[in-house]
């Protein structure tokens, strides 16, 4: 049935106390509340990003455009060095990993709650800053890539 559901697709990032960067491709994200603002994210327990997250209790979530599915391949991807393949930088606020050629948007978020739900954990974070860039996103569904449609004059 969720192979259905159209999403936007982000990668989630994080960097550990020496600097050294982890993310991974999510498609399960949500605005929980605009007042304070809230995203959730939800990541596979057991997971190096997930662990470096609760860790430095901050991450990044780059909206990915619709250029980007390489990227979401790649952050998808077990085993591979994963920012040694695309441009990044640390965000202005707090120094998390910004993958600055593929983006839309990074909401830079400090972590909230974590609650496990089976093999996931749904990750609360509070957003801290936002940079916005004029682009269209990458959609997700039916386990496919896609760009959003051309609007009809």
């Amino acid at each position: 049935m969720m192979s259905n559901f159209p999403t936007g697709v982000a990668v989630v990032t994080c960097a550990d106390g020496e600097g050294r960067p982890y993310g991974l491709t999510c498609s399960s994200l949500a605005s929980v509340t605009l007042e304070p603002p809230t995203l959730l994210v939800c990541l596979a327990v057991g997971s190096r990003t997930l662990a470096t997250v609760a860790r430095r209790g901050a991450f990044a979530v780059n909206l990915l455009h619709e250029r980007a599915a390489a990227t979401a391949k790649l952050f998808a991807t077990p085993g591979t060095d994963r920012f040694a393949a695309v441009g990044w930088r640390p965000t202005a606020h707090g120094g998390l990993p910004w993958l600055v050629q593929d983006t839309l948007a990074v909401a830079e978020c400090e972590l909230g709650d974590i609650t496990v739900v089976g093999s996931h954990a749904v990750v609360f974070g509070a957003v801290e800053a936002i940079t916005l860039f004029e682009d269209m996103p990458l959609l997700y569904g039916r386990r496919r890539f896609t760009s959003w449609p051309e609007e009809e004059m």
